[in-house]
């Protein structure tokens, strides 16, 4: 079994470039709204989704959770304008689910902004809700936070499921990387980012079990971190994780002394602005896939211990 000693440094070192690189999380006030005002919110969300998982866990140290602590606190004072930034870009784009999307983990993890309240209330009555045209994981991804927002799914969990690539079982050899990312995705809206390995349908947990073997060798082998860590997650959130040794060995040493995570190969060089939009999603994930590989770790060290 992978040593957990490892595995916790990968997220340690991607929580530290994190933190020291928190000011890459910025919004673009200017841009034309016509190529993308909502496009800078993705990170954010992004940042508050993983950190409430890593608290919901509590397998950090505690350098790591004050960090992450900080980081989020940042995030939703400075970058996001205490949640009024969230209110500009409905204001901006009210038929997109951005903002929504943004909001729920920040909701989540304490932090509240009443106009969005009721902005999402109100946006999720709309015709133009339920008829927006989406991926089926994305449809699925609205779907799983509308219920954990307390609304009625427009559209219910099992019939966006039954849309996705995953529930079909199609022919392993055919994913590409953006048909990975369609997987890895339907895995954590499916399993609430890791907290409930019993929300994979059991059809698409033994398909998972499988195939996922075979998926982590090739990506590896390609040198593409970020998805990788993303399939190392799909591992975790599994009923019977693998947590593989020689994939979280290739991971680990694609990390960088710093903490970073490439994307792909390796770090490209360059404006330090344009360094942090490649690499901070795939650190991110590197964060992600550790905190959850290590607390699946140590449950099962500590069941082995009981038998």
């Amino acid at each position: 079994m992978t040593s957990t000693r490892l595995i916790h440094a990968v997220g340690a070192g991607a929580i530290e470039w994190l933190h020291a690189h928190r000011d890459g999380f910025r919004l673009e006030l200017d841009v034309d709204p016509e190529i993308g005002f909502l496009d800078r919110f993705k990170p954010v969300g992004e940042l508050a989704l993983i950190c409430a998982v890593l608290f919901r866990e509590g397998v950090s140290g505690s350098r790591q959770t004050t960090l992450a602590r900080q980081l989020i606190d940042h995030a939703w004072r400075e970058v996001l304008d205490g949640g009024n930034m969230l209110m500009r870009g409905h204001r901006t784009e009210p038929t997109s689910p951005i903002p929504f999307e943004v909001y729920l983990p920040f909701k989540e993890l304490g932090y509240t902004h009443p106009d969005m309240e009721r902005a999402a209330a109100l946006h999720h009555r709309l015709t133009s809700s339920a008829a927006l045209e989406t991926t089926a994981v994305r449809r699925l991804g609205l779907s799983a936070f509308e219920g954990r927002f307390g609304l009625e799914p427009r559209t219910p969990i099992e019939d966006a499921t039954a849309r996705t690539w995953l529930a079909h079982s199609p022919e392993p050899w055919t994913v590409g990387a953006r048909i990975g990312y369609d997987i890895t995705h339907t895995v954590f809206h499916l399993t609430n980012w890791g907290e409930n390995a019993q929300g994979l349908p059991r059809p698409i947990a033994d398909y998972l079990a499988l195939w996922l073997p075979a998926w982590l060798d090739d990506w590896l082998d390609l040198g593409r971190w970020d998805l990788l860590g993303e399939l190392l997650v799909v591992d975790a959130c599994m009923p019977e994780p693998t947590l593989d040794e020689r994939t979280w060995e290739g991971f680990a040493a694609a990390q960088q002394a710093d903490g970073a995570m490439p994307a792909v190969l390796e770090i490209p060089h360059g404006d330090p602005q344009d360094v942090f939009d490649v690499v901070y999603h795939s650190t991110l994930v590197a964060a992600f896939a550790s905190v959850l590989a290590t607390s699946r770790t140590l449950t099962r060290l500590s069941s082995q211990a009981q038998v």
